[in-house]
């Protein structure tokens, strides 16, 4: 794996700098994309500091020429994009019969439509090469459901019907495409959460533990990895089992 180059979208905090950072202690250059572009050196200088290779690039998922320009400087940079883990995401937590549109659109937007797009522009390189991996980070959610994230349950549900979509179109070349889709992870977003929330969460899991970025990353490198070259179009839970 040493060879390869992987973009990870989303990479500047949580389970997409975890990724990176087990892409690059693999031997992989990883490219470490996001629109927080302080955050995203910031994970170079740590891949870095610890004898990988890594760089940052610009992403905003909003803006569909902005990603199309991104890979093309991405993809003449590195010569190639081996594997993409479309990673990146955002919550906009409404109750449906108050949600506003800007944000349903909003996070299909950057959650479904980016991740789209994201696979779009590495396609060509990936079948010249006749060897690709993608790897969308779906969400325990989009298979079963939640409370007050309609968007965002809709979004993780469309990633995992894209991914099934994909691995049918790419399969002749060579080019898998899976689903990896987390429970509750310990990110930014979960530890701000109050306690009472956090202990219901909990009762959900078989495991009674949150899991950890690592949990997922790992299971990012599997999909991404030599090995899993007959695993295409599946959704890998990392949920603690709190779905089966």
């Amino acid at each position: 794996m040493s060879e390869r180059v992987a973009c990870v979208t989303g990479a500047s905090r949580g389970i997409g700098r975890e990724i990176a950072k087990q892409f690059a202690a693999g031997g992989i250059q990883v490219i470490v994309a996001s629109n927080e572009e302080e955050n995203n050196h910031k994970v170079v200088a740590e891949i870095t500091e610890a004898g990988g290779r890594a760089v940052a690039q610009f992403l905003d998922l909003t803006q569909p020429d902005q990603i199309k320009d991104a890979f093309k400087q991405m993809i003449e940079a590195a010569g190639r994009i081996d594997i993409l883990v479309n990673n990146a995401g955002i919550t906009k937590d409404a109750l449906a019969a108050r949600m506003k549109k800007d944000a349903w659109d909003l996070v299909l937007q950057i959650n479904l439509t980016g991740a789209f797009l994201c696979a779009q522009a590495v396609m060509p390189v990936m079948m010249k090469a006749r060897w690709g991996r993608i790897v969308n980070i779906a969400s325990v959610v989009g298979q079963m459901g939640n409370v007050g994230q309609a968007n965002y349950v809709s979004s993780k549900a469309g990633i995992i019907g894209l991914t099934k979509a994909l691995a049918r179109e790419l399969a002749a070349r060579n080019i898998t495409v899976n689903a990896v889709a987390p429970g509750f992870i310990e990110t930014d977003m979960t530890k701000v959460l109050p306690e009472q929330v956090r202990e219901a969460m909990l009762q959900q899991i078989p495991l009674k533990r949150m899991g950890q970025p690592a949990d997922v990353a790992a299971a990012v490198r599997f999909l991404a990895s030599d090995e899993a070259a007959y695993i295409t179009g599946q959704v890998i839970g990392v949920n603690g089992g709190m779905y089966m």
